[in-house]
């Protein structure tokens, strides 16, 4: 890395430009306004994760996955410092592969991009499969049917417009953020009034009362650690939006500086009061604990009206699977390292061929689903979340990495540095590093772990292929 990189971008054009002009250089319209992208960054931290995969992270830790939701959101926020630094740097569309490209190098930029696009093919595959076992609620239905249209109209919503996309991720997040807010005033209400069927019982006693805050010690807390994760994969979807903000470097770092207190009232504060009003032990794996919740109250409307917004969570998740997968299949491309066929846009300005190849694969979701439909969560919940922390792990390093040349006056200065950083940045490096060992030690969540080097065979041969056909591609020779 050269003190050249102040002058030139990653694409050779002057690096103002590529700040100020990323979305018409790169065939996007900036058609995200503050409103959508400040939802977008709160619905982000609000899916299928928390809705669903909880009842089963109750189950193993008890009240103290409270504690491992706090920890890990502060590891969260850390991580997002982290990429705010380096988006007010150089906000651009398909941010994380670019970064790694630029930081550390062309195969890591290759690696990191096709790994995110994977990531959320099978994260789309994840959330129909959570809303197709919604659907199951109301109807006597094959989860199967259901995913397979879910993915149909998610695929044909993101064919229109990144505006539309927009406003039905603010509607969708608004849904969700009400929900929560009402399911912690009712909860609330039954603690200090003492209504419903969990009146009498109800009691924030229940936080310790029942095995202690640790009924399986601290181990059964750690091995919670992939699901809590898996969690808050997607709250970095705001920098995969950066190329098409109206504003970014007045919008984003507000969206970023908004994750604690989203961490402290959707998760910490919704787990308190549903735990204190239902004890832990009565949640089952594989149940959302607010559907649950609500049917233990006594409050059956409350229930569906919940499990209603739990299959919006699902679909809004989906729907954003859609949109960063093009977005990245078409940013590969656009740097030589992805079929030229992923650059084609839409009038409208979305990448036509990367969302449908994308769409195509999610449908995987759908056999999954005939196949075996009682645990197809689980077992594409633990490859998501390897595949997703890989983006974290990069965000870091390159942060890391781009905060040293700074401070060398190789590179311009942040506009939003992170505080503490690095060593905060290092500090969340080794809190990924620890889950992944705990999904090691987990029988469940090990399967990811065996797909990994088969996924970096795939991708290691992939590059040396594409290398010695183009040996002229600056996308292949490290700056």
């Amino acid at each position: 890395m050269t003190s050249a990189k102040v002058d030139k971008g990653q694409d050779g054009r002057p690096a103002a430009a590529t700040t100020d002009a990323a979305a018409s250089g790169e065939g996007y319209q900036r058609a995200l306004g503050a409103r959508q992208i400040q939802m977008i960054a709160i619905g982000g931290a609000i899916g299928t994760g928390l809705f669903l995969g909880a009842g089963k992270a109750i189950a193993k830790a008890g009240p103290s996955l409270i504690l491992a939701y706090a920890v890990a959101g502060l590891v969260i926020f850390f991580i997002m410092r982290a990429l705010g630094e380096l988006l007010m740097y150089r906000p651009v569309s398909g941010s994380f592969s670019e970064y790694a490209r630029e930081f550390v190098g062309p195969f890591a930029g290759f690696v990191t991009g096709w790994t995110y696009w994977l990531f959320w093919v099978v994260t789309g595959i994840t959330e129909v499969t959570a809303a197709a076992q919604y659907m199951t609620y109301w109807f006597d239905i094959a989860q199967w049917v259901s995913a397979l249209i879910f993915t149909i109209i998610l695929y044909g919503v993101n064919l229109i417009s990144v505006k539309l996309f927009g406003e039905l991720e603010f509607w969708f997040s608004m849904v969700k953020v009400t929900a929560i807010v009402g399911m912690i005033l009712i909860c609330a209400g039954i603690l200090t009034l003492g209504f419903s069927d969990a009146g009498d019982t109800a009691s924030v006693t229940h936080l310790w009362s029942d095995g202690g805050f640790f009924p399986h010690g601290i181990s059964g807390t750690l091995m919670t650690l992939q699901i809590v994760m898996f969690a808050f994969l997607a709250v970095e979807l705001v920098g995969v939006t950066a190329g098409e903000s109206k504003d970014p470097k007045t919008v984003l770092p507000k969206a970023i500086n908004t994750v604690p207190w989203r961490i402290a009232v959707f998760y910490v504060g919704a787990l308190i009061m549903i735990l204190s009003v239902v004890p832990w032990t009565e949640f089952e794996p594989g149940i959302s604990p607010f559907v649950a919740a609500f049917q233990k109250m006594g409050l059956g409307v409350g229930a569906a009206i919940v499990n209603f917004v739990v299959l919006t969570a699902a679909l809004s998740s989906c729907n954003s699977g859609m949109y960063s997968t093009g977005r990245m299949l078409r940013d590969l491309a656009l740097n030589g390292q992805g079929p030229k066929f992923f650059t084609k846009l839409t009038r409208s300005g979305t990448p036509l061929v990367g969302t449908t190849f994308s769409a195509a694969l999610m449908l995987v979701g759908v056999w999954i689903n005939y196949q075996w439909p009682g645990d197809a969560f689980t077992y594409v919940v633990s490859f998501a979340t390897i595949s997703g922390m890989w983006a974290w792990i990069m965000i870091l390093v390159c942060q890391i990495r781009y905060r040293f040349l700074a401070d060398r006056g190789a590179l311009p200065q942040s506009t939003f540095r992170a505080p503490g950083a690095p060593y905060t940045s290092i500090f969340a490096l080794a809190f990924i590093g620890m889950v992944i060992v705990m999904m090691a030690v987990d029988k469940d969540a090990r399967i990811s772990l065996y797909c990994a080097p088969l996924w970096a065979l795939i991708l290691g041969v992939s590059y040396l292929v594409l290398k010695a056909r183009n040996p002229e591609n600056k996308a292949f020779a490290k700056s």
